[in-house]
């Protein structure tokens, strides 16, 4: 039920609000009254005490703003050396629409690179999405007359990101041996398709480009 006093009720106590996270959950959850109100959310008087102690937070036994600029510059030059997948992989993308949808985008990319590494002729293969639940990541899969190669984080830990096998033909959905790589293996299309190639015996020309 809508209570248009709750929001002033909370800012009153704010002082008992410990975190930063609990205080910004109730600061959203006031701006939302303030809409539903139709009141100035900028006028408001729970707001700006709900935010000022957010303020209080964020200074309380906490680094210098110096310090704090440095650390984010830190981590923007960190996230850029990172490939997307990879830092994709570490976080997890469950539950976050958007990172989801970057992991499939880079996914597709890099199975693409892989297809390409593989020398597989176009036409000869399909890249496609699996996006699955909201719970799971879902899976890039490129499937070939003789290779199918899925690519999923979160399923079955790092180092198993990458599922690739032989099959016979693009109605094979179950195929040989699962053999197994990590992300940072297809990062490195090259060295990863002389991988499979070994391993799924397909030194041919013929197998690769039927």
């Amino acid at each position: 039920m809508f209570d248009p006093a709750a929001r002033h009720h909370k800012a009153l106590a704010a002082r008992s609000i410990a975190t930063i996270a609990e205080a910004l959950t109730t600061l959203n959850a006031a701006v939302a009254d303030c809409e539903k109100s139709r009141h100035q959310i900028d006028q408001d008087p729970a707001v700006l005490l709900l935010a000022r102690h957010i303020g209080c937070l964020a200074l309380e036994d906490r680094p210098e703003q110096a310090v704090l600029r440095t650390a984010c510059m830190e981590a923007i030059s960190a996230l850029g050396k990172t490939p997307m997948l990879i830092a994709l992989a570490n976080r997890g993308v469950s539950y976050d629409a958007d990172a989801k949808a970057t992991f499939h985008a880079e996914g597709r990319k890099a199975i693409k690179r892989l297809a390409a590494a593989l020398g597989l002729a176009r036409g000869s293969h399909q890249v496609r999405s699996c996006q699955g639940g909201i719970a799971v990541a879902g899976e890039i899969i490129l499937h070939s007359e003789h290779i199918y190669v899925q690519l999923s984080i979160g399923l079955m830990g790092r180092g198993h990101d990458v599922m690739f096998r032989r099959v016979e033909g693009r109605t094979d959905y179950t195929g040989g041996p699962n053999h197994w790589a990590s992300i940072n293996e297809l990062l490195d299309p090259d060295t990863l398709a002389t991988r499979i190639r070994h391993e799924l015996r397909l030194d041919g020309a013929a197998d690769l480009a039927a």
